[in-house]
């Protein structure tokens, strides 16, 4: 019998559990600030399909490598290990050729040959969905490719503005009439051409059931443009996702484009301040929380912006640590720790997680190595499950408690939840020490090591390994008690009823 009433206890504490859960979920309605995004360069992810890899040469840095929405379609399960929620894919239109990267547009209604059909994109996006992950197309409405057929064509003159390089970056109308690296500036203020680009964008919404847009060289184009360009994608589908590319180092340029209608950018400052700080042992981690501090006085939701430490212009994280002759692997953990415990959305561009290295462009987009560093994946996989399930992570208010000679404690705080992340970005070992009242009687424990440290009077001592980082989670000194409290309790009250019932039964 007194196994049945301890069966009887934990079935209800269970179903305590199960219906908080459920409730908790309930009010937690996902947004975008929820997501994890994994960035794919298309032709240079995974090659599904051979049949379409004609004048692919892997040896030339400058051709197709054969990556194609089959092979991405074959990876969706990887991609849903890793912790990924949503795929951005760099543009999937037909491009002239050598354009392996998609942004040399040949024909803004078709697919490029090399990548697969619409119908395989379409499967695609499909098979995403099945798995709970959004896609987003990266979009270029600023020029086309080098040789567009228009530019020979004498009724489609004003459809360009007249060839021009850029020549003054301060100067906004030369920045957006300009030819940006000699490639043909479309002429968006002729309405022509700005509704034939604004079609474009809706029929990819209705043809294929995407979920948002990577804004290609956003600056390059007007803000008037840019007004239409939301209303029209937001009416086709309401909770469609812009992210914008403003490169820029000024949070109050890039925010301008807020009122535009673009609702989240690449964040190139945190972007710049991250590979700075995490490149090097050594350095202060101040600038990281002063940009915090400034995109949530310049940016609408500065919780929806997307942070990264790698992507397709940029030299490869891994590199920047070989050049300052530091442990890549030490150096990328951190980096990725911040990357994913920071306000903001995580954009993890392919091969981040295996340690893949490369310079600058093209050597930056290598063909995607899912052996080079299972160890990297396993740790990156391991983040991006904290963070789907500790929504402190992707939603939790944003303070600095120590910063002091590369060491770093922010917190975070959500509802019941609170996480203290911590970082010695130096190489020596080091003892952190620091009180937060909220501390009494509790302890933290490392999410990512199960490591416990106790709290003594609301201060805690954490021996820091050099170059590492810490996620603690505050919990009770002893987490147990109070459920052995409540068992008790169920177990006292089932044990009174089963008495009663059992006199009642003898006096019958």
């Amino acid at each position: 019998m007194g196994k049945r009433i301890m069966f009887l206890g934990l079935s209800f504490l269970l179903f305590l559990s199960v219906q908080n859960k459920a409730l908790a979920e309930k009010k937690e309605e996902r947004s975008w600030k929820d997501e994890t995004i994994y960035f794919i360069m298309i032709d240079r992810f995974h090659n599904g399909d051979k049949s379409n890899d004609f004048e692919a040469d892997i040896s030339d840095p400058a051709a197709y490598h054969g990556g194609d929405f089959k092979g991405i379609t074959e990876k969706l399960d990887y991609l849903k290990g890793l912790g990924a929620t949503a795929i951005w894919l760099t543009p999937i239109v037909k491009n002239e050729p050598k354009g392996y990267h998609g942004y040399w547009t040949e024909d803004f209604y078709d697919t490029e040959e090399h990548f697969g059909s619409k119908e395989e994109l379409k499967q695609l996006v499909k098979k995403a969905h099945d798995r709970d992950i959004k896609v987003i197309l990266d979009l270029v409405v600023n020029h086309t490719g080098y040789q567009h057929r228009w530019l020979d064509d004498p009724i489609k003159k004003d459809w360009f503005h007249p060839q021009m390089e850029i020549s003054n970056w301060d100067d906004q109308q030369n920045v957006e009439n300009g030819w940006l690296a000699g490639l043909p500036d479309l002429n968006t203020e002729n309405n022509e051409t700005r509704n034939y680009l604004l079609d474009v964008a809706e029929y990819w919404i209705n043809e294929t059931d995407i979920d948002g847009y990577r804004l290609d060289t956003v600056k390059h184009v007007p803000k008037d443009f840019w007004n239409q360009f939301s209303a029209r994608v937001k009416k086709a589908k309401p909770d469609f996702y812009l992210i914008g590319e403003v490169w820029h180092n000024d949070p109050r340029y890039i925010a301008a484009y807020n009122k535009a209608g673009i609702q989240s950018f690449v964040d190139y400052p945190l972007f710049n301040e991250m590979v700075r700080i995490f490149r090097q042992s050594g350095q202060s981690l101040s600038e990281l929380y002063s940009v915090w501090e400034r995109n949530k006085y310049y940016y609408e939701d500065p919780y929806t912006l997307g942070n990264f430490i790698d992507n397709h212009d940029n030299i490869r994280f891994v590199r920047e640590a070989l050049l300052k002759q530091e442990d890549p692997e030490k150096r990328l953990k951190l980096a990725l720790t911040y990357l994913y415990t920071a306000p903001g959305i995580p954009i993890v561009y392919q091969g981040t997680e295996h340690m893949m290295d490369g310079a600058k462009d093209p050597d930056n987009r290598r063909m995607m190595n899912f052996s080079n560093n299972k160890d990297m994946e396993t740790f990156t996989a391991q983040l991006g499950k904290l963070r789907q399930n500790h929504p402190t992570l992707r939603r939790g208010d944003y303070s600095m408690v120590v910063d002091k000679d590369g060491i770093a404690v922010f917190k975070r705080t959500y509802e019941d939840e609170t996480l203290y992340i911590v970082f010695n970005n130096d190489k020596r070992k080091s003892t952190i020490t620091f009180s937060d009242k909220e501390l009494q009687n509790k302890k933290l424990v490392d999410l990512l090591s199960d490591a416990e440290v106790t709290a003594n009077e609301g201060s805690v001592a954490i021996e820091a390994k050099g170059e590492s980082a810490y996620i603690f989670s505050k919990q009770n000194a002893d987490s147990y008690t109070f459920l052995y409290g409540i068992m008790a309790g169920i177990l006292a009250l089932v044990g009174i009823l089963f008495f009663f019932m059992k006199r009642r039964k003898e006096n019958s």
